[in-house]
């Protein structure tokens, strides 16, 4: 049943039917499962992804190392390519009808991973998988749009939960599941998941969208949608944000094994153990948090939660460059996971804010691109600086550079309101 247009947050009730207030609730948990299953999804095959190579006939381990980085960094490298095409159809056609396009087609295709024969395969259909994506953005922007703005901050704390959940518990269920089932049975497995969330998102998410409103709006290109963008002021410092999230995040990422080894000692049982409880301390603390920041900020100020935590990110970079025993990294990494909690529901919630109406998917796509370039970029960034300075001259770096955009955040968001008081 179509929901009534205008304002959407208030209390209706058709026979039984869930009020609006209900429903926005239910969008919620569903895209909830839907962000935990596709990240879950894409993050599972890290344990394994040598092995599965080593199955299909490559033994080289030379080789092996390359084509794990290629095939694992290929789905991010077509993501950061594709999103504002899709950000503009979503625009045009509707949020869910993205949702679907993007969760039944990742499905097909994680199913197919399962039966590849050879490195190529994989890597293409990594190539496709990235290039289908869009569930994020989709997800996000429907959920924006279909929340009480009260609630936007809260929600898009709960829904980056879901995300940071299936990263961190992705590569642990597919490490598990990996000895017991095999490796092709994961994919299977996963896109099982994808489409049983694609389901759900099917029949219960709920969209209030004008369809003949937005395909009568002039169509724009995309390089005409970029223009428009880069010219609100305070959406570049808020994609940049995200980018170095990612960029921060996966810069020393694999190299704290070597660096959790050298402060243990190479000789210690469970080093793996070790390795793998400091590389997902701030992921635990940041899905713990994540909800609580995005509800400050609704009461508080999304530009004000911003501007703490971006400066808490960075500074909490410093000390682990000078830590002296894993349990001051766990410490300070689980620290840094706090203040990271509040970085993302914060730049949706102003992403929202300073976008202009029409083109909110766009612009959520566009911030997702920038995501996708800071996967990429990160992790080998941190490998071609870490010959030179170590990994605690990548963890410096990161903190100088979020501290930049700590300063440019802080100059460019801060502005308006002192602009429209002027003018009040």
């Amino acid at each position: 049943m179509d929901w009534p247009h205008g304002d959407h947050y208030t209390n209706y009730t058709y026979k039984g039917a869930p009020t609006t207030m209900e429903r926005w609730k239910i969008n919620l948990v569903v895209l909830w499962i839907g962000q935990f299953f596709v990240m879950a999804g894409t993050t599972m095959i890290t344990p394994f992804l040598p092995l599965y190579l080593q199955e299909m006939g490559m033994h080289n381990p030379h080789q092996v190392a390359i084509w794990s980085g290629l095939i694992f960094s290929a789905n991010f490298v077509t993501s950061f390519l594709f999103q504002p095409l899709w950000g503009g159809l979503a625009d045009r056609y509707g949020r869910k009808m993205m949702l679907m396009r993007s969760g039944y087609g990742m499905a097909v295709v994680m199913t197919l991973m399962g039966f590849a024969g050879s490195a190529w395969m994989l890597l293409a259909l990594r190539l496709l998988n990235g290039t289908i994506s869009g569930f994020n953005p989709a997800s996000v922007t429907l959920l924006s749009a279909n929340t009480p703005k009260n609630k936007v901050g809260f929600a898009m704390g709960i829904l980056q939960s879901g995300g940071v959940a299936g990263t961190i518990l992705g590569p642990l269920i597919g490490g598990l599941l990996a000895d017991s089932i095999g490796f092709r049975s994961i994919f299977f497995l996963t896109g099982g998941m994808l489409l049983m969330a694609s389901l759900l998102v099917t029949f219960l998410v709920h969209e209030s969208f004008d369809r003949k409103a937005a395909l009568a709006a002039p169509k724009t290109t995309l390089r005409e949608s970029v223009r428009e963008l880069s010219h609100v002021r305070e959406l570049p410092a808020l994609f940049t944000v995200s980018f170095l999230f990612q960029f921060a995040l996966l810069g020393p990422s694999q190299l704290l094994p070597l660096f959790v080894q050298e402060l243990h000692g190479p000789n210690v049982a469970n080093l793996a153990f070790f390795a793998g409880l400091v590389n997902s301390a701030n992921g635990i603390s940041n899905m713990m948090v994540s909800p609580v920041l995005g509800k400050l900020g609704d009461r508080f100020g999304s530009e004000r939660v911003l501007n703490i935590c971006l400066l808490g990110v960075a500074m909490s970079f410093i000390p682990q460059a000078f830590v002296n025993s894993v349990w001051q990294l766990f410490a300070m990494r689980f620290l840094q996971g706090v203040f990271m909690g509040g970085l993302l529901p914060s730049v949706y919630s102003l992403i929202r804010k300073f976008t202009p109406d029409g083109m909110e998917s766009r612009s959520y796509s566009l911030n997702t691109s920038t995501i996708a370039l800071g996967n990429v970029l990160g992790p080998i960034t941190g490998g071609l600086l870490s010959p030179f300075f170590g990994i605690e001259g990548v963890f410096l770096v990161s903190a100088a550079l979020l501290l930049l955009n700590a300063y440019w955040v802080r100059r460019s968001i801060n502005r308006r309101p002192a602009r429209q008081s002027e003018a009040s």
